[in-house]
């Protein structure tokens, strides 16, 4: 979270990563960091993937923060992301995972948990000497033929300190086991030759071929106090993966042929500027305060072309997101801590669209994949944790939001009935919960809260192939989502070396924003790259329900040896238009 809290004091159930845990599991990506955990669910489309689901929700219900700073853009989208693989796992100081809803301090999109990634903290000299420390790693993989080269070195001093931090990926084609669904098995695949299309039997149909990709990612901290009262700390971040294959997309067929030439997306990349500063002394107003200044950039595109067709479809977007987080700490007599805070933040979208003959390398306009539009958020949020005795905590908050979109539409591709669309809209948002230790062997906590969505760009204004024969447009009249959320926790300790845990909860999304056949023009179908396409689009249209149970046992053996395992159920159901209920797609089979 923002502020640094004992877990055993919040009601919310919240799973963590340490640095020893990622070392001694050595995870090949972020999303397989967070699979760590035994309590996310991973999706993956492609080796260059990993959408986490959390108790039924996934993607934009999710939200992602990286020291503190929020990572979802206005283009985050309801369809499986990959965003997390852009960070580093060699460069985690911690990651946590708290489950339910984080409206309260994280805004929109917090609805179904929130995924807080700590990186590495510049270090300071204890005494005159400077303090070198560091690291390298270097790794190889057989089901994947994996190179990877780290190092990280920290250099400081009493007052400055300095962290460098650098990972190189190579990932070949992915090698899948022998007991996965034939549908996924690659006995052919194409390969360009001389300008043709040509289909190459797979040695191996293990081997899904294409799916292999590389990435780089370095980050630069510079950390400066002057006093035990400031603390300044700069980063920079970068990532960026070369291209890599959509692998179900190159799984689909046609009249027996693959469906696609090829279908990639293109490099990922995120970078980020933060400063981040912190001042310590007890006044009226706070004993911390924490501004947090961050730039982001990101881009990604999609590449594709039909088997025996030379057009090159080619969308590209990118994305410049500003924020400022101002965080506040206040201790209120001896049992009371308050926590407050304001946020801004403000998303430029650009999006591009361009056909490439690759025979005779014509370029030309093609239709984007959403609107040129700006997204912004204003919000302020009161926390208040009370200790009322040793063995009962109560914690309560509440937050108002305000979003607003704006959305220029191009009418060159597509006949729109509008040319721009503008959404200014408030949320309020509040949760109360309790910690309980009856007797120091047992811990009973309850939470209730809601959360909200607004509606994205992404929501709004996109344009794309839904699934095979339909295509989903843009829809104006969106409004938020609101989740509302219950979940009861208990845990036992067994003579300090064993602790057993469950959670039920239960989850109502109301004002969900589901895909729904639409008209446009009046028109239930258009035409799209081709083919003649129902029309669909992002509605407010549906009431979906999730519940669960999370359970956990760890054993702690002796000489440093330990024992964990985990157990986690979830059902969903999403209303449909006819009133009849459909699994939610979110839901995840049960897993540990």
């Amino acid at each position: 979270s923002r502020w640094r809290q004992n877990t055993n004091n919040v009601p919310s159930k919240i799973s963590t990563v340490s640095s020893k845990d990622i070392a001694l599991q050595n995870p090949q990506t972020a999303a397989d960091m967070l699979a760590i955990t035994g309590k996310v669910f991973i999706q993956k489309s492609q080796q260059g993937g990993g959408s986490p689901m959390i108790r039924g929700f996934a993607t934009n219900r999710l939200l992602y923060a990286v020291d503190g700073i929020r990572m979802n853009t206005a283009i985050f989208r309801s369809g499986n992301i990959q965003n997390v693989i852009s960070l580093d796992p060699f460069a985690m100081e911690s990651a946590e995972v708290v489950f339910g809803p984080g409206s309260i301090l994280y805004g929109s999109d917090a609805i179904g948990g929130v995924m807080s990634f700590q990186t590495l903290s510049p270090e300071f000299s204890l005494n005159d000497k400077p303090l070198v420390t560091g690291k390298a790693v270097a790794r190889f993989a057989t089901i994947n033929m994996e190179k990877t080269l780290h190092f990280d070195v920290n250099v400081g001093w009493k007052k400055w300190s300095l962290l460098t931090s650098v990972s190189a990926n190579d990932f070949e084609d992915l090698k899948m086991g022998s007991y996965g669904p034939k549908e996924y098995l690659r006995p052919f695949y194409v390969q360009r030759v001389d300008s043709t299309d040509v289909i190459v039997t797979n040695e191996d149909p293990k081997v899904q071929r294409p799916s292999g990709y590389s990435q780089i990612n370095m980050m630069q901290k510079i950390r400066f106090a002057p006093n035990k009262n400031w603390d300044f700390v700069y980063g920079f971040h970068y990532s960026e993966t070369s291209d890599y294959a959509r692998y179900d997309r190159h799984i689909r067929y046609k009249n027996g042929l693959p469906r696609y030439g090829e279908w990639n997306y293109g490099p990922q990349k995120w970078m980020m500027n933060n400063l981040s500063i912190t001042h310590r002394r007890e006044n009226i107003l706070y004993d911390e305060v924490t501004l947090r200044l961050a730039q982001q950039n990101f881009e990604e595109s999609r590449i594709s072309r039909d088997i025996d067709k030379n057009l090159r479809e080619i969308r590209m977007e990118k994305v410049e997101a500003y924020s400022v987080n101002l965080d506040f700490v206040k201790k209120m007599g001896a049992k009371n801590r308050l926590y407050y805070g304001f946020e801004g933040v403000w998303n430029m979208v650009q999006s591009t669209g361009i056909d490439e003959n690759i025979a005779s390398g014509e370029l030309a306009d093609g239709p984007a994949r959403y609107p040129q539009a700006l997204w912004a958020s204003y919000g302020a949020y009161l926390n208040d944790q009370w200790t009322i005795s040793k063995k009962f905590m109560l914690q309560g908050g509440i937050r108002y939001n305000q979003f607003q979109l704006a959305a220029d539409f191009d009418t060159t591709f597509y006949p729109f009935p509008f040319t721009e669309v503008q959404i200014n809209n408030g949320a309020l948002n509040g949760s109360v919960g309790f910690v309980l230790r009856p007797v120091p062997q047992w811990v009973i906590s309850m939470n209730g809260g809601t959360a909200f969505r607004s509606p994205n760009v992404d929501d709004l204004g996109k344009v794309f192939d839904s699934e095979p024969g339909a295509v989903t447009v843009p829809n104006p009249d969106l409004k938020a989502e609101y989740a509302y959320n219950v979940d009861f926790g208990i845990a036992k300790t067994f003579k300090r070396w064993v602790k057993v845990d469950l959670t039920a909860y239960y989850t109502l999304l109301q004002n969900a924003m589901v895909r729904r056949d639409y008209t446009l023009n009046g028109m239930d179908s258009i035409l799209y790259s081709g083919e003649l396409s129902r029309v669909q689009a992002i509605q407010n249209a549906a009431v979906t329900s999730v519940y669960g149970i999370q359970a956990g046992i760890e054993i702690n053996l002796s000489k440093g040896w330990s024992l964990t395992s985990d157990f986690n159920a979830q059902w969903g159901e999403e209303e449909l238009d006819d009133g009849s209920r459909s699994p939610s797609r979110h839901a995840a089979p049960w897993f540990g």
